[in-house]
């Protein structure tokens, strides 16, 4: 008996880091990083340099209040992270993106470790699970303290996505509103719905914002795609502020549009 408790606790052990790393993916694939627990971080929260590695766009619909916003994918990056840490000589700096399966923080991380810039760590929960937990120091919309009853869950996010096909189908068969939400390098002139859609990047706040405003007007259903099918999760906080009802987005964008295509040529259908 002493032997098989011993084996079941053995056992219990091996599988804990397991579910950890379940948990958080990104832990086993970037070692060399090191992260801070949403714990840790609202404990140290005066003490440390905050900063938003994701797009101005995701920044400005959400983010920890007091961070700054070094979008990882800025050509100007580590230029902004050195001088950063210039001011800020003794501070850690903590970088997040969305969430546990977002891989951005570590990169962003390991980045500047890589050209010398030393003790930056990842906030691997990400702004959802802060927001959630710490609404006084979370910013929505320029909004703070935030409601945490207006934070949208990713899985309300997804009954808002059709397949490519189904969205392609119902574009062409329904009158609504088809918006491009793609950057123009993106975009490079392509177009799914020619002479149909309209082009506002989600950058375009203006212009994404009188499209939106068209809609609720008119009662138009809004079909917007984009590259990935991941930054539109977060125009639903305008598209529900502005009074769209009808909303869809294209799951996996058109990158899954374009798979979709070589899958059915490769197979004949």
């Amino acid at each position: 008996m002493r032997i098989l408790l011993t084996l079941l606790s053995l056992l219990l052990l091996s599988v804990s880091p397991l579910q950890a790393n379940d948990e958080f993916p990104g832990r086993s694939l970037y070692l060399d990083v090191k992260y801070i627990t949403l714990d840790d971080l609202a404990k140290r929260y005066d003490d440390v340099v905050i900063v938003d590695v994701r797009s101005g766009y995701e920044y400005d619909t959400l983010h920890i209040k007091k961070a700054i916003n070094i979008s990882m994918t800025d050509a100007d990056y580590m230029e902004r992270m050195r001088q950063l840490r210039e001011k800020n000589p003794n501070a850690t700096i903590v970088t997040y993106c969305n969430g546990k399966t977002c891989m951005k923080s570590y990169k962003a991380a390991r980045k500047a470790k890589q050209l010398g810039v030393e003790n930056v760590v990842s906030f691997d929960a990400g702004i959802m699970d802060w927001a959630q937990n710490q609404p006084e120091r979370s910013v929505l919309l320029g909004e703070s303290p935030l409601d945490p009853g207006r934070l949208i869950p990713k899985s309300v996010f997804k009954q808002r996505l059709l397949d490519p096909q189904e969205f392609v189908s119902r574009a062409n068969r329904e009158k609504h509103m088809i918006v491009d939400a793609r950057d123009p390098l993106q975009r490079a002139g392509y177009a799914l719905f020619m002479g149909k859609e309209r082009r506002a990047s989600l950058a375009d706040e203006k212009k994404m914002g009188e499209l939106m405003a068209q809609a609720a007007n008119s009662g138009k259903s809004m079909y917007i795609y984009d590259e990935a099918g991941k930054q539109v999760r977060w125009l639903m906080y305008r598209l529900e502020q502005q009074g769209v009802k009808d909303y869809y987005f294209m799951s996996g964008g058109t990158k899954a549009f374009y798979q979709q295509l070589r899958n059915d040529f490769a197979s004949g259908e």
